[in-house]
């Protein structure tokens, strides 16, 4: 216990701060009444034991690894840059798919996952949560566009998969929902029938509306959250390939 007394007052001095400093009296403290150590002298002791400073903090609950969702609790009313990740070093995405991947059609991506693995990308940390599935809108999929373009990856809450009948004030409130059909998946609002569940489009998208049985669909969950990219706008298919009828799935 001398021995960390004398090596921190070393540091302390080092750094022109005795906070630094670990009395024998107060690393007793720690030991035996349960003390938090100071971030001064929790620094200390990561320097004086060869410990990585983050495994001592996450002694007492805090996880630096874990920051994105507590990100998530604030919101600031002014956009603003964040460096809360820039110093993150690694994360869980997904490292494998399944070969029977297509990246022209919509569908449940947290099932095409065959393996996550840890990779130093930040931001896609939210891709291995259990709470929510995540979708692939396909490059041939229009339904939505262009508030939801093709090849957006989106986040659904699976809690969510009731439709909801009305309150919105405009089309950016109203849910879109991931719905698989027999046909596949698709994102769209939803109007629910009496024995018909209407898959819309969105007005300026060249896809039709669908009606299908409620039999045949199943609502997968509401899309909570989208990451596109910007400036890179498609003209819509060939007319011939996008269907113009209504009709129902059988």
């Amino acid at each position: 216990m001398r021995d960390i007394e004398t090596a921190s007052e070393q540091i302390a001095r080092r750094r022109n701060n005795e906070e630094y400093s670990i009395p024998i009296s107060r690393l007793s403290d720690f030991e035996t009444k349960g003390v938090i150590p100071s971030i001064y002298r929790l620094y200390s002791l990561s320097a004086i034991y060869r410990k990585d400073f983050r495994e001592l903090l996450s002694w007492y609950g805090v996880d630096l690894s874990q920051p994105l969702t507590d990100l998530e609790i604030a919101s600031p009313p002014r956009s603003h840059l964040s460096t809360a990740l820039a110093n993150k070093e690694v994360v869980q995405m997904p490292v494998r798919l399944d070969p029977a991947f297509d990246p022209r059609k919509t569908l449940n991506f947290g099932r095409m996952i065959e393996q996550w693995g840890t990779v130093p990308l930040a931001y896609l940390e939210q891709f291995s949560k259990v709470d929510y599935t995540y979708g692939y809108v396909g490059s041939e999929d229009f339904t939505m566009y262009p508030i939801l373009p093709p090849g957006s990856f989106i986040q659904v809450d699976e809690s969510r998969n009731k439709v909801s009948e009305g309150g919105w004030r405009s089309e950016y409130e109203r849910p879109i929902y991931l719905v698989e059909t027999r046909e596949g998946y698709t994102c769209c609002w939803c109007t629910v029938g009496r024995e018909d569940l209407i898959l819309q489009s969105h007005p300026l998208s060249p896809v039709q509306p669908k009606v299908v049985r409620h039999s045949h669909a199943e609502v997968i969950g509401q899309v909570v959250g989208i990451a596109m990219r910007l400036g890179e706008w498609r003209s819509y298919p060939d007319a011939s390939r996008v269907p113009r009828e209504r009709a129902a799935l059988s």
